[in-house]
This record gives structure tokens, C-alpha cells and sequence, in this order.
């Protein structure tokens, strides 16, 4: 027999709703979502809930519990003392549609902006190759199944509302951050993107999203922090800087036939300004940080005869993508600093 355990529900829709008191029976193994269809079943037939595959991986049955981001398939009863009141509300980041069902279109709009996968044009599908260490590069990004929790519990869009318009989220920067690394995508601007379109630069990393995240994404060491740090590198490291002006890796005012870029076209798709669309700030950036002298735009290296570019430190296959690893990690990676499924991992 199972015991009583006390549950406080939100209840409500678009315009309104409160916290509603239940006792509801919870047996041993039993998890959130378990006790929920168990109310629906005896005292509230009208409780609204998404869920689908009640295995973690489909996503569908995002909510909060106790104010903590989860999925209702597999946050277990045992979690929480037996004296514990339960309380059950849904993703406050999204519009209510009624009670724990809300409303994640934001998340599909912002998918239908990002770039998709840009194959090169002169391979055909059956030609795409890879090897297993590009593979791994990008290989937990690809976990995602999309419960948006992370969304939900990034205060960017949490907390202000206004962001929503310039900012993508950590799914998508995730999104993004697996098409840099991925060596068959045509695109060379993904991080450029993501600064510029996708709102990066309003990222924090408060790792509130990794916290939350069902599949234990390393979503800010592996993927936010690796792209904030070469769009850091290829604007201001003077480095960077000094090298583009050494072997004219940035035309800023023209390009070497004499021709001058559409100024419309750089903001578009390079803007300085945060994605502001401030005109103001868009003339701040172009002066620079300190130095008042304009930003050399991203562009692609110089490269010789062979497709190498003449000094070791500037010779990476695409403008400023290093491995987000690092240096001193070799591949593929050892089974056991792995967090994703493999046949060699002991647990």
C-alpha cells in the first residue's frame, strides 16, 4: 500500500491561475509524473500535462518541482522527504496554455533561424566523410533531446522577457557550437553568428543551464565558453589583430581590388554591437574598445600555395577554431572522461 503524500498543483491558463492543494497516494519506485497521471485519474480528469515516451527521452514532460526545472518522467519520489510537500508548477520562462502545459514555440522560431547544416557543394551525400575525432568533438551536443529546460532556466529570457526578440539560448548555442565543430559544414561564420544573431554575448555563464540539463550536457565549458572565447580571440586579441595587419588577413577598407564592402552587409552578419541594432553602439564597436581605431572584420587567412598559412601560430584549417579541449587532451578521448554512452565505460 502506497502513502499519502501532500502535493500543491498549479491549476490555471493564459489568465490566471493558483496553487491547488492535493493528497495523493505515492508508491515505492513511483516518480513525479507516475503521481500526476494518478490525480488525473482520480480527482482531476481536466489536469493538463505534456508527456509522451515516460523514459527521459523525449523531453516532453518539462516542469518545476519545488522550483527546480525537471522532467516529471524521471525525478523519483524518493528524492524528497515523506513529510515534504511537493509542489508542482510549469516552465515559468514560457507562456501558460493551461495548467502544466505551456507554450515553447519561442524555441522553434529560434531554431528556424539558425543555419542549418551546410554540406560542401562538391561532395555528394554518399561522400561525406568523418573522422571518429570529429566525431567525439561534438558527439554530447547531439544528446539534446530538446526538453528546453535549459531555455527555461536561463535568466536572460527568465527573468526579461524583452530578450526574447535577440536572444537564442543555450540549446542553440549548443546548435551552433556542434556546426563549428563539425569539419563537412561549408558555413565558416557560425560563431560569428552566434554573436551577432544569436545574442552570445548576453551569456554570462551562470552554468544554470548545465545544472538543469537531463543529459548532462557540459553545455557552458564545452560549448558557450569555447565559442565566447574565439570571438574574443578574433576581434581583440592583438595577436590576432597585429597578424592581420602583417599579412592582411582583414581588408577594412576595401578589399584588394580597391572595392569598399557594403557597410549593411558587415553589420548584418558581423555586428559589433552586440545585436543590438543601436546605430550608436554600432558606431562605438567600429571605433574599438580603447584604442578608438576600427575593428578589423573577421575574414579568412592568407593562405600559400598549399592551403597553409606561413607561421605555425596562425595555422589552424579555419579562422581562429581551435579544439575547445584544448592543447594537452589527446584523441579520442578515454572512455572514462566520456559522458555519453560507451561500450568501454564501466558504469
Amino acid at each position: 500500500m502506497g502513502t499519502k503524500r501532500h502535493f500543491k498543483v498549479w491549476r490555471g491558463d493564459d489568465q490566471g491561475g493558483d496553487l491547488q492543494d492535493y493528497q495523493i497516494e505515492v508508491n515505492e519506485g513511483e516518480v513525479v509524473l507516475d503521481v500526476i497521471h494518478r490525480l488525473q485519474a482520480t480527482e482531476a480528469p481536466d489536469l493538463a500535462c505534456r508527456w509522451n515516451c515516460k523514459a527521459g527521452k523525449c523531453g516532453s514532460c518539462s516542469m518545476e518541482i519545488n522550483g527546480m526545472p525537471r522532467l516529471g518522467c524521471m525525478t523519483r519520489m524518493s528524492t524528497f522527504e515523506e513529510a515534504e510537500t511537493v509542489t508542482v508548477t510549469p516552465l515559468r520562462t514560457f507562456p501558460v496554455i493551461r495548467d502544466l502545459v505551456t507554450d515553447v514555440s519561442f524555441n522553434y522560431e529560434k531554431a528556424r533561424e539558425t543555419p542549418a547544416f551546410a554540406p560542401p557543394a562538391d561532395l555528394a551525400p554518399g561522400d561525406y566523410r568523418m573522422k571518429q575525432v570529429d566525431v567525439e568533438r561534438s558527439q554530447e551536443f547531439r544528446k539534446c533531446i530538446e526538453c528546453f529546460l535549459c531555455q527555461n532556466t536561463c535568466h536572460v529570457v527568465r527573468d526579461h522577457e524583452e530578450n526574447k526578440v535577440a536572444f537564442s539560448g543555450p540549446r542553440y548555442f549548443i546548435r551552433a557550437a556542434e556546426l563549428d565543430m563539425h569539419p563537412l559544414d561549408s558555413k565558416t561564420d557560425r560563431k560569428e553568428y552566434a554573436q551577432a544573431s544569436q545574442g552570445l554575448g548576453y551569456c554570462n555563464i551562470t552554468k544554470c543551464c548545465t545544472e538543469v540539463c537531463p543529459e548532462h550536457i557540459k553545455i557552458t565549458d564545452n560549448a558557450i565558453i569555447p565559442m565566447k572565447e574565439r570571438v574574443v580571440d578574433r576581434r581583440y586579441d592583438p595577436l590576432v589583430w597585429l597578424g592581420s595587419k602583417i599579412f592582411r588577413r582583414g581588408q577594412t577598407d576595401g578589399d584588394e581590388t580597391g572595392a569598399r564592402p557594403d557597410p549593411s552587409d558587415v553589420r548584418e552578419h558581423h555586428s559589433h554591437g552586440g545585436s543590438s541594432g543601436d546605430p550608436v553602439a554600432e558606431e562605438q564597436a567600429q571605433r574599438g574598445v580603447n584604442w578608438h581605431r576600427q575593428v578589423p572584420h573577421p575574414t579568412s587567412p592568407v593562405v600559400d600555395e598549399r592551403g597553409k598559412m606561413p607561421l605555425s601560430e596562425f595555422t589552424f584549417d579555419r579562422p581562429a577554431a581551435p579544439s575547445p579541449f584544448g592543447d594537452d587532451v589527446s584523441f579520442p578521448l578515454p572512455a572514462d572522461h566520456l559522458n555519453y554512452a560507451h561500450p568501454d565505460q564501466k558504469d
